[in-house]
């Protein structure tokens, strides 16, 4: 063994023996398996308390070390087994210029990872955790990595010996040839900023431009992505997308709404009079709207046109439908039938309440018309007929059961509207 040893200790490779380099390689060998093992356990060991604490300063920490690098850990068990070995000042010297290179890289690595981490909890902290960045985040991220990368460079070259100054001053005359170049992509670059500091949208609103209409998904330097409501997705340049007007409705804070119907030419005078405040009426009812104004419009045609103006007090597209919904089948399908008998529609839906009132001294037609104009409220109504609540709901009830109609429901109380302002016009209705 000795003889061995002594054997590998006069032959040499490049001035080393063999010997000094099997303890350079067992040094490499023993330094990588060192630092994986110690990475490693220190990695579980922080998971496990992360896993039992709500503080996210370890949970940065976590992500950091998940960045290592295993190529930069073999570097680096590399340069331990070289540095066992006798090597002259030169040699020396370039091995710490590795040595420097290496963590520097490394700790780029780290700190590149904890920008990104750092800037996502910011914004989970203020309210986004829908998992995408906004235009600021992206914004602040790519900057701060930016100029991380360039100081870590620029550290390296000169510890390479590399003159900084000119090498600077070389880039200043070469960047201004570069941003005529690329004007275009740094035209999206300060539009993203734009986006950024403006904030016109951001990511999670929906949105309509030129280019379409859908839900942004992502603000880059270059590009906006929109996902279109037919699924596809729409990558429209940051320029191009602020040259042009963008309708944001996320920040739409309710909903106005212009619609129209026609009526018959022959519809009599006081229908028409009793129309505007039946509408109007027809929109209080409803709790999610708020009325604005309806109007007998102009003379069509063939008909006579009406215009209503009314507010859903929501953003949600759904929600107007809706309610335009039994706006529609409650009132304009109904008043835009040119074959509809006003007249009877008014005398069905009250006879049963007049033949009462007239056979017990009764006052159903009035308690109704008092409900309808007081909005459906019992207080107000009962206030204003002098009657106890429970009376008034008595009255209510014996309606329903005499006309077979439901006061809670929309419809029915279109046909009550009407038939109650005929009434309030005529003393009663056609018989």
């Amino acid at each position: 063994m000795q003889n061995l040893i002594d054997r590998l200790g006069e032959s040499h490779l490049a001035g080393i023996s063999y010997f000094d380099w099997g303890v350079a390689l067992v040094a490499m060998v023993a330094a990588y398996l060192a630092m994986m093992l110690a990475l490693r356990v220190a990695s579980d060991r922080l998971r496990a308390f992360t896993a039992r604490t709500k503080n996210s300063t370890d949970d940065v920490i976590v992500n950091v070390l998940a960045s290592t690098n295993r190529g930069l850990l073999l570097a680096a068990a590399v340069l331990i087994g070289i540095g066992t070995l006798d090597l002259g000042a030169r040699w020396s010297a370039r091995v710490d210029q590795a040595w420097f290179v290496a963590v520097a890289l490394q700790l780029a690595l780290w700190l590149n990872r904890g920008t990104g981490v750092a800037v996502r909890a910011y914004e989970v902290r203020h309210g986004r955790s829908n998992g995408q960045l906004s235009a600021s985040g992206t914004l602040l991220s790519w900057f701060l990595r930016t100029l991380l990368w360039v100081v870590i460079v620029l550290a390296i070259l000169s510890n390479l010996g590399v003159n900084i100054t000119a090498f600077v001053a070389s880039l200043g005359v070469g960047g201004i040839a570069l941003a005529l170049a690329v004007q275009n992509i740094l035209g999206d670059l300060f539009a993203s900023l734009s986006i950024a500091v403006d904030k016109p949208f951001e990511v999670g609103d929906f949105i309509i431009s030129n280019a379409g209409l859908g839900t942004v998904e992502y603000v880059g330097l270059k590009t906006t992505r929109i996902r279109a409501l037919s699924g596809e997705q729409i990558v429209v340049g940051n320029t191009d997308l602020l040259k042009q007007p963008v309708q944001n409705f996320r920040r739409m804070q309710e909903r106005r709404i212009v619609f129209g119907f026609r009526i018959a030419r022959d519809t009599p005078p006081d229908v028409l009079e009793a129309i505007p405040a039946m509408v109007r009426k027809l929109v209080q009812a409803d709790t999610q709207l708020r009325f604005d104004r309806a109007h007998f419009q102009a003379f069509g045609e063939s008909s006579l046109d009406f215009e209503v103006v009314y507010y859903v007090l929501s953003p949600d597209y759904n929600l107007y439908m809706d309610a335009q919904q039994r706006l529609n089948l409650g009132s304009t399908l109904t008043l835009a039938n040119p074959d509809l008998p006003m007249r009877e529609l008014a005398e069905s839906a009250l006879r049963p309440l007049l033949d009462y009132d007239q056979q017990h001294a009764g006052s159903l037609v009035e308690t109704l018309r008092t409900f309808l104009e007081h909005d459906c409220a019992t207080g107000p109504a009962a206030e204003e007929l002098f009657i106890h609540r429970n009376t008034l709901r008595y009255r209510l009830t014996l309606i329903e059961k005499l006309t077979g109609r439901d006061l809670t429901s929309f419809t029915d109380r279109v046909h009550f509207w009407l038939a109650t302002a005929l009434f309030s016009k005529h003393g009663g209705p056609a018989l």
